[in-house]
């Protein structure tokens, strides 16, 4: 009887592992790689975030120019601004997909007139075709100044 409880056990860790496994999440991964330069003259310097990309079933990007498909966020206001990762493979195609995007920000300004240099951060998220979310990085911080 014992043996059958062990037994039982193990079968059930091994059934929560390949539970854990088929849930594969169709949602896209991205990790922060970086974010340059870490200050910026405002209205003058662009700022470009770096960020890394998973998609299991390769379903990111859109080819409508009116789909906003990549949210970044300003911590200062949280202000999100919108904008489309174009396509990254053909539709149907059912591929995994990764590698880098670069997000350029043209430029940002400070906030409260009263402060002579300002500090924040970015978060940043994506959205597949089929409409997952991926998770939520942070950048680091960057000094904005007049």
């Amino acid at each position: 009887m014992r043996n059958s409880y062990k037994i039982f056990l193990v079968l059930l860790v091994f059934a929560s592992c390949k539970k854990d496994e088929l849930i594969t999440d169709d949602a896209p991964v991205i990790e922060f790689v970086s974010i340059s330069p870490s200050s910026v003259i405002e209205y003058q310097d662009s700022i470009t975030i770096t960020i890394s990309y998973k998609d299991a079933n390769g379903d990111l990007g859109e080819n409508d120019a009116s789909v906003k498909n990549l949210f970044v966020t300003d911590s200062r206001n949280n202000v999100t601004y919108q904008y489309r990762i174009k396509q990254l493979s053909p539709d149907n195609s059912d591929i995994s997909i990764q590698g880098n995007l670069n997000i350029v920000l043209a430029n940002t300004a400070i906030i409260d007139d009263a402060n002579a240099t300002e500090t924040l951060h970015y978060s940043v998220y994506i959205r597949d075709r089929a409409g997952n979310d991926s998770n939520t990085i942070t950048t680091s911080d960057i000094t904005v100044t007049k």
